[in-house]
């Protein structure tokens, strides 16, 4: 018996307007228990800081608990792992970042564990961070100019921390390196707080560090800020310039940033109500406050506007990442 045309058309028919009312209970009953967001580093560093505060609201606007899960450890990648490897209810989201979909594909080419296009699906930005020149404030040095020469003369001497290999502050440092003409050696932690105590306490000298994470210790007078990395300068740090002010670094520019992401198959309907939960969040002048107190810049998207940024981002990593050398493996 041969199906026609008009059989199959009556059939997807009744499928759309069987799939509609599914949908669109998906959308009236999700979420039904607690949601777990997972960060990909220790509590402390700037993406635990953000999506604690995110979590806070995105509680109230959900009604229902967020528990912010902290799975640290290669730069991100075994969180990102193990959230693609999860059930795609919207019950287990991802905090996305310039490492994990940006940086990480281009230097854990054999390792990376998961799919940064095809292993997700986007649901909103969350903000974008500034990274902070940050030294020991015994380092003699005031000025981006001045590390530059103490670094020349003193090659491979000084130690700069990051929060992992791979991560955008050992890629800041790399980029600062390779622009100055230096020979500076990188210190890997596991996370950014570690990172920056280092500096602290002397065990190195300077770091790229989260403007977020670093604030509080700059304000305190632990940390001394030399310069920021983004192109324009920090409304938090007016009297800090860019790096890229100094004149052999015009094209300097780091801009780090988060994002919320689900396993890829999560229901639509699903991910329309996280994404118009995120955007009212967002949009509570108290959270804002809080993510600019922090540094942080607070900015939502549509998930198809993420889609693309994410595309852009892991084409850019991979020349920098190329250009600088950085190899993992």
């Amino acid at each position: 018996m041969k199906t026609t045309s008009l059989t199959l058309a009556v059939a997807g028919l009744a499928w759309a307007c069987a799939a509609a009312p599914v949908q669109a209970q998906t959308q009236a009953s999700y979420p039904s228990q607690p949601i777990r967001i997972v960060v990909g580093y220790a509590a402390g560093g700037t993406t635990d800081i953000l999506a604690r505060a995110l979590g806070e609201q995105l509680s109230k606007e959900l009604k229902q608990p967020i528990i912010i899960e902290n799975k640290a450890g290669a730069a991100g990648n075994i969180a990102a792992a193990s959230v693609q490897q999860s059930a795609p209810d919207g019950y287990t989201l991802f905090m996305a970042t310039v490492s994990s979909h940006g940086i990480n594909p281009a230097v854990y080419r054999k390792s990376l564990g998961y799919d940064p296009v095809g292993g997700f699906t986007p649901v909103s930005m969350i903000a974008s961070i500034p990274l902070v020149l940050v030294t020991n404030p015994k380092l003699p040095v005031a000025s981006v100019t001045d590390l530059v020469e103490l670094a020349r003369g003193k090659p491979g001497d000084l130690n700069y921390s990051s929060s992992g290999n791979g991560s955008p502050v050992h890629v800041a440092g790399a980029m600062f390196a390779s622009e100055a003409h230096v020979q500076i050696q990188h210190v890997p932690y596991r996370g950014g707080a570690l990172a920056n105590s280092s500096v602290m306490s002397g065990e190195t000298q300077f770091s790229f560090a989260t403007l977020p994470a670093a604030l509080p210790q700059v304000k305190a007078g632990s940390l001394r800020a030399l310069a920021v990395t983004t192109r324009e300068r920090s409304n938090e740090l007016p009297d800090v310039p860019t790096i890229a002010e100094t004149a052999q670094f015009k094209g300097y520019e780091i801009n780090t940033w988060n994002a919320l992401m689900a396993p890829k198959g999560t229901p639509d309907a699903v991910i329309n109500v996280l994404n118009q939960a995120v955007a009212r969040a967002l949009a509570v002048p108290a959270l804002q406050t809080r993510f600019k107190g922090e540094g942080a810049t607070p900015g939502a998207s549509s998930p198809a506007e993420l889609g693309k940024f994410v595309d852009a981002e892991l084409l850019r990593w991979a020349a920098v990442i190329k250009e600088v050398n950085i190899q993992i493996e």
